[in-house]
């Protein structure tokens, strides 16, 4: 059975017979509750889809795991039965500068084996044109256009670690190579990587012993995976792992997404704060009222109740329209941004803005932003206290 004095509550929360102003004070109390939630939606969605997206493009291209060269097969084997390991492949990788006849850029050059490229770096198609002794590169989007090469062009690529002889003195090794192919990772990794066949890296740095990188399903386990796998001696063959490349890039961007959401979430709480002050108007209008309910034997504690409940369906108004709208918007974003030509700075590509929808961050969103609006009718539902029934009904 509801409570006689959550269903007051109710009344009051939806009563026409109000003040003028005092609904409009409820009118936006509730709406900058709700304009806040599907603010906080919005954002925390665009910054996971950022995050995904960082995490698909960035960490499909590393090595999640690196082991030396001089790593028994026994562990690699150990490794392998790991049911987190995606793929295990040999590689060389090497400094290396790019030189056309108006520029000349700096990559990190990896080998790969052969016809193993689709299969390592599922976003990377273009792998597969290379073959050994063919001298095929392939190069991001940005440092072709950069170095103004299409597919089929021919460069120069030299090795300034390793050097040769020659009667005009010692020069890097270099090497003539064609480009065959092009990928658009639109990260980092379009400028500073290029990708050739495995024999062909060795033969141009010289390096004999490749090393073994493994690729996890999740990039964030290789800790877990590491630590099941290996003994402490074993650990030592273990020469990086992504986070020593790019875990401060996605520190970064967790921070930023946690500063975003704290900043909104403050929105929120001011919005939740803005209850108290409708409330105050709402338990002033209804003096009379309380003075009647008091003679009719309600208690203390049910007359906190009554404001209690009135500032919690208010509360729950605001927090289910922000959350319908916050969602709706999210899947809405870019068509909305496309049809009100918004300028924005992935639109430069034509890709859409990336968006995640984390349902566990919707929940934790509503709780916090009841339990703020909770506490803040507690102040108001506690004036409601002061009111007598001799003082208000002595005229009527």
């Amino acid at each position: 059975m509801i409570p006689i004095s959550a269903r007051i509550g109710f009344r009051y929360s939806h009563t026409k017979n109000s003040n003028s102003f005092v609904a409009f004070i409820n009118f936006f109390s509730v709406l900058g509750l709700s304009l806040g939630i599907l603010a906080l939606i919005v954002v925390l969605s665009v910054m996971n889809g950022l995050e995904q997206q960082l995490k698909e493009r960035v960490l499909g291209v590393v090595p999640h795991i690196v082991l030396s060269s001089a790593t028994p097969q026994v562990t690699l084997d150990k490794l392998a039965q790991h049911k987190e390991i995606r793929a295990r492949s040999s590689f060389v990788t090497t400094q290396a500068l790019i030189q056309t006849p108006g520029e000349l850029n700096g990559v990190m050059l990896q080998g790969i084996p052969n016809a193993s490229g689709p299969s390592l770096f599922p976003l990377l198609r273009q792998l597969d044109t290379l073959q050994p002794r063919q001298y095929n590169i392939v190069l991001g989007l940005a440092l072709a256009r950069k170095l103004n090469v299409e597919v089929g062009d021919s460069i120069r690529v030299l090795i300034p670690s390793v050097s040769r002889f020659t009667p005009l003195g010692q020069v890097p090794v270099q090497r003539r190579v064609t480009v065959s192919g092009v990928f658009s990772l639109q990260s980092s990794a379009d400028t500073e990587m290029a990708f050739m066949a495995l024999a062909d890296v060795q033969r141009l740095s010289q390096q004999r012993e490749p090393q073994t990188r493994l690729f996890l399903y999740d990039a964030f386990a290789f800790e877990h995976v590491l630590a099941d796998s290996l003994s402490d001696s074993e650990m030592d063959y273990v020469t990086a792992t992504w986070r020593s490349v790019q875990g401060p890039l996605f520190d970064a961007v967790k921070m930023e997404k946690n500063m975003m959401g704290m900043m909104l979430l403050l929105v929120i709480a001011v919005a939740a704060f803005n209850v108290i002050s409708a409330l105050v108007m709402v338990v002033t209008e209804k003096q009379s009222d309380i003075a009647i309910l008091q003679t009719q034997g309600f208690t203390r504690s049910q007359i906190v109740q009554v404001f209690m409940f009135n500032g919690v369906f208010n509360s729950l108004k605001g927090t289910i329209l922000g959350t319908v709208l916050g969602i709706t918007a999210v899947y809405l974003l870019n068509p909305l941004l496309i049809f009100f030509q918004v300028p924005i700075a992935l639109a430069v590509t034509g890709d859409p803005i990336p968006v995640l929808i984390a349902p566990w961050q919707i929940f934790g969103i509503v709780v916090i932003a009841i339990l703020l609006c909770l506490l803040a009718t507690i102040p108001s539902a506690l004036k409601a206290l002061k009111v007598t029934p001799a003082t208000h009904l002595k005229y009527d």
